[in-house]
């Protein structure tokens, strides 16, 4: 088996692809052999972002923001985009996640916001999962409010190097599988 590094090598760009074809221009963070087969951790070089909608809650008291779904966010894109152009940002179509190019806006207290993530897990340990974002732009579509938003922490890619220099999606299944062998390796590696 070859090994990971003549793949890619550690701080080198690849392209990341899923199934619809969509790519993701990433740098190889670390890079590893898990069972015979190369795997790497990526960061993408473009901005992910992600869009919220804002909706009534269960009990119909309280605004909540909700996660807009893969298949509304064809209907959202354009006037995202235009809204991200007027910051002189380019909203794309990437794998796994939609992702900005230019210049962010700095950070500040007033446009950061902390998001619960852990309430739909099952596992309990993680029910107090949190995430934090920092707010982009919002704009209105047919009466909803929308706020597009960048994790304020890194996105770290697991994926599959393959012997064309690429790099593909793990699916779900495999990641799941695979998680314990990874976190020993990369604990491994961290020492």
């Amino acid at each position: 088996m070859t090994p990971p590094s003549e793949f890619a090598q550690e701080g080198s760009t690849v392209t990341l692809r899923d199934e619809a074809g969509r790519s993701l221009p990433c740098q190889v963070e670390q890079t590893f052999d898990l069972g015979g087969k190369p795997y790497a951790l990526l960061f993408p070089i473009d901005t992910p972002v992600e869009i919220f909608a804002w909706a009534t809650d269960e009990d119909g008291e309280e605004e909540v923001m909700v996660d807009v779904e893969d298949e509304d966010i064809d209907s959202l894109f354009a006037t995202a985009k235009a809204v991200l152009a007027e910051q002189n940002l380019h909203l794309q179509r990437s794998a796994i996640t939609l992702t900005v190019a230019g210049d962010l806006p700095d950070a500040e207290e007033e446009n950061c916001f902390t998001l619960d993530v852990g309430e739909d897990l099952e596992d309990e340990e993680d029910e107090d999962a949190s995430e934090d974002f920092q707010i982009l732009a919002t704009f209105f579509q047919q009466d909803v409010e929308y706020t597009i938003c960048t994790p304020v922490d890194p996105l770290l890619i697991f994926a599959y190097m393959t012997p064309t220099g690429d790099a593909e999606v793990v699916p779900p299944e495999e990641f799941e599988r695979l998680q314990p062998e990874l976190e020993a390796t990369l604990f491994d590696l961290l020492e």
